[in-house]
């Protein structure tokens, strides 16, 4: 039921979704190659919003950036698995490079579908291997950074919020770096990109950390141990312990470490914006828009919002389909990136929030950059996007209820105005009576014209 009253709340993601459904399936289809065929498969399984992203790079980057995703995931998994020992875990991390080339490694670790990608490496290695020399080169190097960098955090928790960025560079900075590697490698885009390493690092940390953000309650509950990343030089201001958070006379205090570290990822947005701006290609400019979307609007839903450390904070899969579907170009990125940050405004409360002030400075700067360059690309605001002076419009759906009110009464006079001969007759008017033929076919007219707009207005849910 909660699937149906979400889509009853929002019917307008309705299309959407089978869209995506459908985009989804057309994912499924794997090369003929055995060892691409499974990198495609497993892609599907660990991340299925990343297997419909990844179909919209041109043939010649696809294959690299799947293997590359696989690689960066086993090597993961194997951080991730609390269950091996420092010291066996940490020379596998820092030689992980070298398993690119060894067909024979295989590992039993992990869990769920990780612990298939850990045993059936050989085959990513046989992918990768199938590559040209220039883009195994580039992941070859990725790893051996990413892996070392996981190494050096092991033995320590992060502490100073220095340690926290250097942790994200390591684990996401890096990534963007190697895919504008990757994007440079292949011609889709200039020889630039080999130089971004700055703005690239921002692109993976600004994902990074609203990961690290959301998942908090997963984190900290985590057996056999758990492993946090949020810095203790920012959560150390409202708590003794970072697990005080869960409990509900703590609410005030996590909420305002919260917004705290929300704050600190949105000062990465601009050189997002920067990078955006650089690129040239279209599918490769959808393939780094849309997490970057999605991730602001995943900020936006954990703001404020303690659910983050009672449950799990979601966006709606509607609404990723709808952001999925509608960032076609850097126009519609900046409306959307707008939109959330009109959203994340309106949350801040000055009076309780002891970090408002950098919060909305961190707003307002993505706003002046979402505004000045649908300005320069000739794009208008959609109605959710604030502007000073603006009239505020009413944005929420019409409630359900009245929308079926509503199809009820003009389908009941579509229905009269169709079959007036028979409604007369249930009052005893003879059936030869003719009536007003003008009247009658005014009412049909008006009917049909009726009966389109309250589908259009049952259908959307907009006001007017």
């Amino acid at each position: 039921m909660g699937m149906m009253s979400t889509l009853m709340e929002h019917p307008e993601e309705i299309i959407p979704l089978l869209k995506m459904r459908n985009a989804a399936q057309k994912a499924k289809k794997f090369p003929k190659n055995e060892s691409l065929a499974f990198c495609y498969d497993m892609l599907n399984r660990v991340s299925r919003s990343f297997a419909i992203v990844i179909q919209e790079l041109p043939l010649e980057l696809r294959d690299s950036v799947c293997v590359f995703y696989l690689v960066l995931r086993a090597l993961d998994t194997v951080e991730d698995d609390m269950a091996i020992a420092q010291d066996v875990k940490c020379p596998i991390l820092e030689s992980f490079h070298e398993k690119c080339y060894d067909r024979s490694f295989k590992m039993d670790c992990g869990a769920g579908e990780y612990t298939r990608l850990m045993k059936e490496y050989p085959l990513v290695v046989d992918a990768f291997l199938g590559l040209k020399p220039e883009y195994q080169k580039v992941i070859a190097d990725i790893t051996k950074r990413m892996g070392a960098g996981m190494s050096e955090f092991i033995p320590k928790q992060v502490v100073k919020t220095a340690e926290y960025d250097k942790y994200c560079y390591y684990v996401a900075g890096l990534v963007g770096v190697g895919l504008s590697k990757l994007f440079a490698v292949s011609g889709l885009e200039s020889a630039e990109f080999l130089q971004t390493e700055e703005l690239s690092d921002s692109m993976g940390k600004f994902l990074q950390k609203t990961n690290i953000i959301r998942d908090y309650l997963e984190d900290i509950t985590e057996e056999p141990a758990p492993r946090m990343f949020w810095p203790q030089e920012i959560w150390g201001k409202y708590a003794e312990k970072l697990e005080d958070f869960k409990d509900v006379e703590n609410a005030d205090a996590a909420l305002a470490c919260l917004n705290h570290l929300i704050s600190d990822a949105l000062h990465h947005m601009p050189d997002c914006f920067d990078y955006m701006g650089r690129l040239k290609d279209p599918a490769v400019f959808l393939f780094c828009a849309i997490p970057q979307v999605m991730a602001m609007a995943t900020l936006c839903e954990c703001y404020n919002n303690h659910n983050v450390f009672t449950g799990v904070v979601k966006i709606r899969r509607g609404l990723s389909a709808r952001m999925m579907l509608e960032v076609r170009d850097m126009g519609s990125f900046c409306q959307w990136t707008l939109r959330f940050a009109n959203e994340l405004a309106r949350k801040v409360r000055p009076m309780k929030d002891p970090n408002a002030k950098t919060t909305l400075e961190a707003i307002e700067r993505i706003e002046d950059l979402c505004s000045a360059t649908m300005l320069k690309l000739g794009v208008t605001r959609t109605p959710q996007n604030r502007q000073p002076g603006d009239v505020i419009v009413d944005e929420t759906p019409i409630p359900i209820g009245v929308r079926i009110a509503l199809f009820a009464v003009f389908f009941g006079y579509f229905v009269y105005a169709w079959k007036v001969v028979a409604v007369r007759m249930t009052f005893g008017v003879e059936e030869t009576y003719q009536g007003q033929r003008s009247l009658d076919y005014f009412n049909k007219s008006v009917s049909v014209f009726c009966m389109a707009f309250v589908s259009y207005l049952c259908y959307t849910g907009k006001r007017w």
